[in-house]
């Protein structure tokens, strides 16, 4: 028995890296926080209708692969080509299965990807499974051992007889099997880690050795969570080969003319808004200003950092949290104007900020819950969400989070400098 662990273990880029033309490829930003790394390319992504792409569809060849393991098979693959377009550099793909004529196909839509022979090399790649062993340096560096999923026959999802709870039950061939007991004996009371395609998909601690071919691994699994682990291993194990039969470059479906004019309209739209604001609440404006402009700086950066990939109905999603954060400074001014004709200066601002807080946040709840239906992050099958109703959710929740912190903390230290001044 074998017993899941976290999948946050250091993985050696030499064994394991992504390399295309021989170069092992490199983000923008790295970071080592309390021994964990995050890295992330800041490349601004845009959707297919912004910045166009390529359209490829790969048919899978299930011919050797029973017809009861044919649609798992294909929705493991289809699981494969997500990640590695995600390791490409590639944020939102589409990736998509179609049945037509007993031909099983995945069609897959790269957004910004014009060059698509890396991309291709990388998708066509027949599935790698192999169980690592964790060394003894520092670094707790991962090593391939020479057991593969070739030598596993298959994996499926069980239920512990004493606990009801799921486990995931995996076969191995004869000669997996013998590989399998000396790499267990090697490694009793250590994790060992199950590497797909360059990504750990789960580290069991080894128990005991375990001598048949057959083990189960065991943790706190849901339902779901088991049958997906069984799922990427059946993948590693049935290698479904797929074959390039479509490769089209897709423009961007509103065009460069378009896209142009809704920027220009947005930057209109946005002048106006602050040159109202001046005009009406004079140095106040001015300070809802400057913390409009931290809020799309600070904003943008989250669209680096995530990232997020934009495409027109995100970018309406951003402009309608612009508004937000404009509204919670009106309400604050206006509860000011009323404030100042019985209190100090200095205490009418407060007071303002305190009693305007229950409107700004009612109203943003409300719009946040809204955001939260509209991207369906728990994947209810009664909501049918497409990508640009997601985006669009997606750029308004974060629009709205940020918008409260510019308009409650930067607008109000700014309005203390202010008072601090006079």
């Amino acid at each position: 028995m074998m017993v899941d662990l976290p999948k946050d273990l250091p993985l050696r880029s030499d064994l394991f890296g992504l390399k295309l033309d021989g170069k092992f490829v490199r983000p923008d930003l790295e970071i080592s926080i309390f021994g964990r790394t995050f890295r992330r390319d800041l490349s601004l992504s845009l959707g297919l209708d912004l910045a166009g792409g390529s359209h490829l569809v790969f048919e899978a060849d299930t011919s050797g692969v029973s017809k009861e393991e044919k649609k798992q098979s294909v929705e493991g693959v289809k699981n494969i080509i997500e990640r590695r377009v995600n390791l490409f550099g590639v944020s939102e793909p589409s990736v998509r299965t179609s049945s037509y004529k007993d031909k099983d196909r995945i069609i897959v839509e790269l957004p910004g990807i014009k060059e698509t022979n890396e991309a291709i090399g990388l998708i066509g790649q027949t599935a790698q499974l192999v169980f690592a062993e964790i060394g003894e340096d520092e670094e707790q560096s991962l090593f391939p051992s020479d057991l593969t999923g070739a030598d596993l026959v298959k994996s499926r999802v069980e239920f512990d007889q004493s606990t009801s709870k799921p486990v995931v039950a995996i076969v191995f061939s004869d000669e997996g099997a013998e590989k399998f007991e000396k790499l267990t004996e090697k490694n009793i009371g250590k994790p060992l880690p199950i590497i797909l395609d360059n990504g750990i998909i789960s580290a069991p601690v080894v128990q005991d050795k375990i001598s048949g071919g057959s083990a189960v691994i065991t943790g706190d699994f849901t339902v779901d969570e088991a049958k997906n682990l069984s799922i990427q291993l059946n993948a590693g194990a049935l290698p479904v080969p797929v074959y390039l039969v479509e490769q089209k470059n897709i423009e961007a479906t509103l065009g460069s003319e378009s896209v142009a004019e809704s920027v220009k309209a947005g930057i209109i739209g946005l002048s106006v808004v602050l040159l109202f604001m001046m005009i009406v609440y004079g140095k106040f404006g001015i300070i809802a200003g400057i913390a409009l402009l931290i809020f799309g700086t600070i904003t943008l950066a989250l669209y680096k950092i995530i990232p997020v990939t934009l495409t027109l109905p995100g970018i309406a999603g951003f402009l309608l949290s612009v508004g937000m954060a404009v509204d919670s400074n009106i309400l604050i001014f206006e509860r000011f104007k009323e404030e100042i004709l019985v209190r100090p200066f200095a205490d009418a601002l407060e007071v303002a900020f305190g009693r305007a807080w229950d409107s700004i946040r009612d109203a943003n709840i409300a719009t946040l819950a809204t955001a939260f239906i509209l991207a369906n992050p728990l994947d209810w099958k009664f909501l049918h969400v497409s990508g640009p109703v997601r985006g669009f959710a997606i750029t308004l929740a974060l629009g709205i989070g940020v918008g409260l912190f510019t308009g409650i903390f930067v607008s109000r230290n700014l309005l203390r400098v202010l008072i601090k001044s006079k």
